[in-house]
């Protein structure tokens, strides 16, 4: 029997199977390897991963993102105040102090917990894994951050639950990714007087996490992790967008901040920006139409 894993990401989302002494990363519908964690609500029908993606443009204040940013969070929490900020959907405190979002379906307004959106990811990935497999899946594994609070732990097992899924264990990211990686599964060749270290950093969408591993034949132990839950690439996306709408409100007169839409695509222009000059000492930045029919090209 398979064992499934699924990575559930600020941004995207990994499926895995452990089968035939090996490790296969499923593909979706269109053959990619990360499904986004999106769930876009259009007129009268629901879009999920890619399919979100695409309808977000047209959907930006029904769609949601980033969702695993705010369970098991309070609404008035300083760090979830800042996160509101960016995001395009409306939300509201709910009777216990958690958070409501708050959108548009079929014609009626509509209010879901976090939770009820992390069901929704977690059985489109569920549905990606049976067609891959050609059968039923409900036993899985689910990775979290190491820094999650017993209520965000018992939120994921809750949504787990609604999608169909049994899951038979939480498992640390760090620890996911140290057991992953040829170290855990395909290093043979460590010193036989004794563990060898490795240090594994992840840096994510949303947050930075830090493991000490040992390993020794056929044994692993995380000694020590550390992290950062306000430290990630999104954060790289926003120091782009603050400049870039700041210099097109010298330049054009347009406030950015004033247009969902605007603001939707230019922090998806500057998230590829920053993929470029991660390797590059420039890149161009180019979006027609962004706002009052103005187009931006040639920034470099």
């Amino acid at each position: 029997m398979s064992v499934v894993g699924f990575d559930i990401g600020n941004e995207n989302c990994v499926i895995a199977v452990v089968k035939q002494r090996g490790i296969d990363v499923l593909l979706n519908d269109e053959s990619k390897r990360e499904t986004p964690a999106i769930v876009s609500f259009g007129e009268k029908q629901r879009f999920l991963g890619s399919a979100g993606v695409a309808s977000a443009t047209m959907n930006p204040k029904s769609t949601i993102s980033q969702v695993k940013r705010l369970i098991g969070r309070k609404y008035k929490e300083p760090t979830v105040r800042d996160d509101l900020r960016l995001f395009p959907f409306q939300t509201s405190e709910a009777p216990d102090g958690g958070i409501l979002i708050n959108l548009q379906y079929m014609g009626e307004t509509h209010t879901f917990t976090p939770v009820q959106i992390l069901a929704m990811l977690l059985a489109h990935l569920k549905q990606i894994t049976e067609k891959n497999l050609e059968m039923p899946v409900s036993e899985c594994v689910i990775g979290i951050p190491s820094y999650f609070t017993d209520l965000q732990r018992r939120e994921y097992l809750h949504a787990a639950e609604i999608a169909g899924l049994k899951p038979l264990r939480l498992m640390h990211d760090c620890t996911a990714t140290a057991t992953a990686l040829g170290y855990g599964i395909y290093k043979t060749d460590f010193p036989s007087g004794g563990p060898s270290y490795a240090v594994f950093i992840d840096i994510g969408h949303c947050d930075t996490q830090v493991a000490v591993a040992s390993f020794e034949h056929g044994h692993m132990k995380i000694l020590s992790h550390a992290f950062d839950s306000n430290l990630g690439g999104r954060d790289f996306d926003e120091v782009l967008f603050r400049y870039f709408a700041e210099l097109f409100k010298e330049m054009y007169n347009i406030d950015v901040y004033s247009n969902t839409r605007a603001s939707v695509r230019l922090r998806a222009a500057c998230e590829k920006l920053k993929k470029v000059l991660s390797a590059n000492p420039e890149a161009p930045l180019n979006i027609e139409c962004l706002m009052d029919e103005k187009d931006v090209k040639g920034f470099h």
